[in-house]
């Protein structure tokens, strides 16, 4: 017999396995004009994702805490869908990995 799990234990699952991926928000046609936006729920924290005036799309984690100011969260957009990661660690590499200036010629398999 298994026992359901306690919410301690959801949270630090939802926290450890989840919450460093990309997730889908929504279609970009959601927020077709600047100043438009679209306020979501990802994994209990309230995310705004905005169009700003140079039609950029941005997401902001809206803190809970009274005056807090909004955190940027990481947002892509590919195929015109939006994505956010809630994750805070810093995924960029440490040192520069210099180009690898060598040409590469490929051809396909089927080719």
């Amino acid at each position: 017999m298994t026992t359901p799990p306690d919410d301690r234990s959801f949270r630090r699952e939802m926290a450890t396995a989840y919450r460093s991926g990309w997730h889908f928000i929504d279609l970009v046609t959601a927020i077709p004009h600047p100043g438009d936006s679209l306020m979501v729920t990802v994994f209990g924290e309230p995310v705004v994702v905005t169009r700003d005036e140079e039609e950029d799309v941005r997401a902001y984690r809206c803190l809970r805490k009274p005056r807090g100011a909004p955190q940027p969260v990481r947002c892509a957009i590919r195929y015109g869908m939006i994505f956010v990661n809630l994750d805070q660690r810093d995924h960029r590499l440490t040192d520069p990995v210099e180009p690898d200036l060598r040409t590469i010629s490929a051809t396909p398999r089927s080719a």
